[in-house]
C-alpha cells in the first residue's frame, strides 16, 4: 500500500500506477475518520481491482478547509475523480461515506457502473446529546462512542487502529461531519438510483442498525443486501475477511 498526494488530494492505493484495464474501488471514510479506515481493503482487494482510499478535505493528511455538507463532500469526490482519473470507479462508502456515495449516484446516475453502501442509511440523524458531548469534551465523546461503534465481540486489537485514527482528527471537523450527517435525508429519491448496489450491514451495528440497510436494499431498484455477522458499525475493520469476500463476490457477479 502506498500513500500518495496529487495536487490537493491525499489518498492510499494498493498499486500505482493504476491498471487501466481494471475497475477501481474508491473507498470513502465515515465521519471523524480518514482514509486509514480502509487500509485492509486497499491491501487485500488490490489483487482483484485497483484500490484507492481518499482522505476527505480536512481529514487525515488532506489539507483543509473541511466541507460542511454531504453535497459539498460529494462534489469533492467528483473533483478527485476528474483530477486523478481512476479507471471505471466504483465508490464504496461507510456511514457518512455511504451518504456521499448515495449523493454521487443520484447526482450522476450514468457515471458509476456499481457502488457499495456500508453501515449507512438514507437518513442519518444524530442525537443532540452526542453533539453536545462532542462539543464539550472530545475525549469523553470518543469513550462514549466506542460501545456504539463496534460489536461486543470485536477485540481491542481489531478496532484500535480505527479508534486511534478517530482520536487524531480535529474535533471541530468531526463535529461538522456529524452536523452534515444530521441533515442528510434522501429517502424519497432512492428510486432514481439504477446502478447495481451492494448494501452491507453489521449484525450488531447500533449506529445504523440493520433495518437501515434493509430499507436501502428495498428502495434502490438494483440493490442486494448482505449482513456481516458479529460486526458493529465498523464492519470493514471488525470483520475484514468477510467484508472483503462480500465485495469480491459482488464484483464477480457484476463482471467487474
Amino acid at each position: 500500500m502506498r500513500h500518495r498526494t496529487i495536487e490537493r488530494w491525499s489518498f492510499y492505493t494498493g498499486t500505482w500506477p493504476l491498471d487501466p484495464t481494471r475497475s477501481t474501488l474508491v473507498f470513502i471514510h465515515g465521519a471523524g475518520l480518514s482514509g486509514r479506515l480502509w487500509w485492509n481493503q486497499v491491501d487485500a482487494l488490490g489483487n482483484r481491482a485497483n484500490t484507492v482510499s481518499i482522505d476527505l478535505p480536512g481529514h487525515g493528511d488532506a489539507p483543509g478547509p473541511h466541507l460542511e455538507s454531504i453535497e459539498d463532500m460529494a462534489r469533492a469526490i467528483r473533483d478527485f475523480l476528474d483530477d486523478v482519473r481512476p479507471p471505471s470507479p466504483i465508490p464504496v462508502g461507510l456511514s457518512m461515506g455511504g451518504a456521499i456515495v448515495l449523493r454521487l449516484l443520484l447526482d450522476e446516475p450514468d457515471r458509476f457502473q456499481a457502488a457499495v453502501l456500508s453501515n449507512t442509511g438514507a437518513k442519518l440523524g444524530v442525537m443532540p446529546a452526542i453533539m453536545e458531548v462532542l462539543k464539550a469534551d472530545f475525549a469523553r465523546y470518543l469513550d462514549l462512542s466506542l460501545p456504539f461503534l463496534v460489536s461486543k465481540k470485536t477485540t481491542p486489537d481489531q478496532y484500535r487502529p480505527a479508534i486511534e485514527d478517530a482520536a487524531s482528527q480535529d474535533p471541530d471537523v468531526t463535529y461538522s461531519d456529524l452536523a452534515a450527517c444530521n441533515v442528510f435525508d434522501v429517502r424519497d429519491s432512492l428510486g432514481g438510483i439504477h446502478a447495481p448496489v451492494l448494501v452491507v450491514t453489521g449484525s450488531d451495528d447500533m449506529m445504523t442498525p440493520p433495518k437501515y440497510g434493509a430499507f436501502l436494499a428495498k428502495a434502490i431498484p438494483n440493490a442486494r443486501l448482505t449482513r456481516i455477522s458479529e460486526a458493529g458499525h465498523l464492519s470493514p475493520v471488525e470483520s475484514p475477511d468477510e467484508f472483503n469476500g462480500a465485495l469480491a463476490e459482488f464484483l464477480d457477479e457484476q463482471g467487474l
